[in-house]
């Protein structure tokens, strides 16, 4: 069915932009029943004339305007399908209460329409409606209006095709004639909440899902506020390709999955054939079903930035110079002798240029860092520098500022994805402020490689730092704060090294995430005396999902590996909060040993705190992958793979104001 509902592009892509209609499409709709006593505000029954405004396709001068229904906003279709299409009905239950709407609001015939595909349009003229089918009868228009890019459709040849439909069109393929008298406002409205139901909202696959709530909750609220959010540039842009890509695989394995199921009505019972296509079947419903997960994690506002996405980065790196020289790259808006003077005595001196250096002088970063190779560096002189593009660093280069922070800033306007991608083996950045605008993604992503970041102010726009798998980051003597997301995300299979910065006023401090997949490590983290204050949330938040806990209540026969994993606490009189550097915490799989205080503070509690959750996770890790391995026929695994070796360095931190606390787990 949804194919077949989905035939046809949307037409109003290619329409000229024009006011959006006065009147919100939930007062147009809301009467639902044909009399006047139910008029009332803003509805048109007792207003004389069409609240709707009208269009022509651009290039089609052919044919009459139509209604110019696409430009609704979010709230004014959340409320139809809410209020007067889905309400509480189940998904089996969606044609049916598609249906007795329509019955109520569309007018049976006497209106006329473009009948709109990918290939040829054609002016029809409805004389009945199947509601049950969600089609109209139709009849070729006169005088015979017919326009199409590929070949010439006489009347005729049309006529031929409507005789195979049986003169029966989806409604959605038709757009309505537009009338100024407001008689038509109701149905070309409908029309377009059911064109626009089955093009972004139903899935094929959404009548096999369990009914346990109402489809709308379930289903149809988190799909559109996607599509808004998309709209509105809410979205990354790597994300919005991600979920293209996992809907179509799941559209295309569905399909499959249906063509499997029918086949399987035709083999013989017991056969070979149908114990294999069971099999397939079964194979094929699994991989369904992680890409439903999948979706739904993004289709959730909250989910989605959560879990995030693997985003592959398409930065290529360039290499050394053709000439195998370096070059320092000096960025300054205007040049002075009191500053050439100084550049030359401190960064150009004869102790610290052996030989000769070739130097470039731009006028903004930006363009610096793109003319950058292997082993480059970028010195940025004191400066408000104002930049609208992606700083992509994809070699080993080093990019400092030529004074304090406060007085060498770099500010990102204009709407886009990440500020400052990084990819390189070995990048460094220091001395700089970034202020971040309009972000869709965060100030920083570490993609692989290595990157540091020192002495640095990061005033974020949404998620501050990104630490990939397998990507390396440290980060020292720097101030980040104004995450709308977490101030930093860290990574199954990443190292992360924070060394003496303050982190405050973020949604959530730091972010450790994404144990979705046992296959994935856990990340090597090392805090040390950093401030964490002011967020909203907590300090540090650790994303796991709820079967950890299923596996820690299910396995209540403690094992010999399990004792040896217990914390051993050594009481010590001495009340200071820093702990030695003899006393960092060394964890392995089937080896853990804590040395704590007997004078816990706040600060203290929340470091251990923190490390405690972390190695319980990493066993539980190594548990699941250990019963993987078992359920495949291997019994003995080798230790040193098996093992989630860790090094975690929590100490000295301290967590002070923060909303909820200094550290909490989340589940999913």
């Amino acid at each position: 069915m949804a194919d077949e509902l989905r035939a046809g592009d949307n037409p109003e892509r290619e329409a000229m932009a024009g006011k959006r209609a006065v009147c919100a499409a939930g007062e147009n709709l809301e009467p639902l029943e044909k009399n006047e006593d139910s008029c009332h505000d803003g509805n048109y029954c007792d207003k004389p004339g069409t609240l709707l405004q009208s269009f022509v396709p651009e290039g089609k001068t052919l044919f009459p305007e139509v209604f110019q229904t696409s430009q609704l906003l979010f709230y004014e279709r959340f409320q139809v399908y809410q209020d007067y299409i889905l309400a509480d009905c189940k998904a089996s239950e969606v044609r049916e209460f598609t249906a007795e709407f329509l019955e109520k609001v569309l007018e049976p015939c006497g209106w006329r329409a473009v009948w709109h595909t990918n290939v040829f349009e054609v002016l029809v003229e409805v004389t009945d409606v199947d509601f049950s089918a969600l089609k109209a009868v139709v009849k070729l228009a006169e005088p015979y209006t017919c326009d199409s890019e590929v070949s010439t459709f006489t009347s005729e040849c049309m006529k031929e095709l409507l005789d195979l439909k049986e003169c029966r069109l989806p409604l959605q393929e038709l757009w309505v004639v537009f009338d100024d008298s407001g008689v038509f406002d109701q149905t070309a409205l409908a029309i377009e909440h059911v064109r626009f139901f089955y093009q972004n909202i139903w899935r094929s696959w959404d009548e096999e899902e369990e009914d346990d709530y109402d489809y709308f909750v379930r289903c149809v609220e988190p799909r559109l506020r996607l599509h808004y959010d998309i709209l509105e540039d809410r979205v990354p842009s790597g994300l919005i390709v991600d979920y293209h890509n996992l809907l179509s695989q799941c559209e295309e394995k569905y399909r499959e999955f249906l063509n499997l199921r029918s086949s399987l009505s035709t083999c013989k019972s017991d056969s070979e054939q149908e114990n294999i296509s069971m099999v397939e079947g079964l194979k094929l419903y699994s991989e369904i079903e992680q890409l439903k997960q999948k979706l739904k994690l993004i289709e959730n506002p909250l989910l989605r930035y959560v879990f995030g996405y693997q985003k592959n980065s398409s930065i290529q790196a360039k290499g050394t110079h053709p000439n195998g020289q370096k070059v320092t790259h000096v960025v300054s808006s205007s040049m002075k002798t009191g500053l050439l003077w100084s550049l030359l005595r401190d960064k150009f001196c004869e102790e610290s240029c052996k030989e000769e250096m070739e130097i470039q002088f731009h006028s903004d970063p930006l363009s610096a860092i793109n003319a950058c190779y292997e082993g480059d560096t970028v010195i940025v002189c004191p400066g408000h520098y104002v930049v609208h593009g992606t700083f992509s660093i994809a070699d080993s280069i080093e990019l400092e500022g030529y004074g304090l922070p406060d007085d060498i800033v770099i500010e990102k306007r204009g709407k886009g994805d990440t500020f400052v991608d990084c990819t390189g083996a070995d990048i460094k950045i220091s001395n700089i402020k970034f202020i971040q605008h309009d972000a869709i993604e965060g100030i920083l992503i570490i993609h692989h490689g290595k990157t540091t970041l020192e002495n640095c102010v990061l005033q974020c726009e949404t998620t501050g730092v990104t630490i990939r798998t397998s990507a390396e980051f440290l980060m020292k003597d720097s101030d980040l704060y104004g995450a709308k997301g977490a101030g930093i995300e860290i990574y199954p299979g990443s190292q992360c090294s924070l060394i003496d910065n303050v982190i405050h006023h973020c949604k959530e401090g730091i972010l450790i995430k994404d144990f979705l997949d046992e296959h994935y490590d856990i990340p090597r983290i090392s805090m040390v005396n950093n401030m964490i204050h002011n967020n909203e949330g907590y300090g540090v938040v650790l994303v796991k999902p709820i079967i950890f806990s299923d596996l820690q209540e299910n396995n209540q026969d403690e094992t010999e590996e399990n004792k040896a994993l217990k914390l051993k606490t050594s009481v010590e009189t001495d009340t200071t909060v820093k702990v030695d550097l003899e006393e960092l915490i060394q964890c392995t799989t089937g080896k853990v040993e804590l040395h704590a205080r007997a004078d816990l503070s706040e600060q203290a509690e929340g470091n251990y705190e923190i490390v405690n959750e972390i190695v319980i996770a990493s066993t539980q890790k190594g548990q699941m992958r250990k019963k993987r391995l078992s359920e495949l026929g291997i019994t003995q695994a080798d230790d040193n793979l098996m093992s989630q070796e860790m090094f975690v360095a929590i100490m000295g931190n301290q967590f002070k104001w923060n909303g909820k606390g200094s550290f909490g787990t989340f589940l999913f």
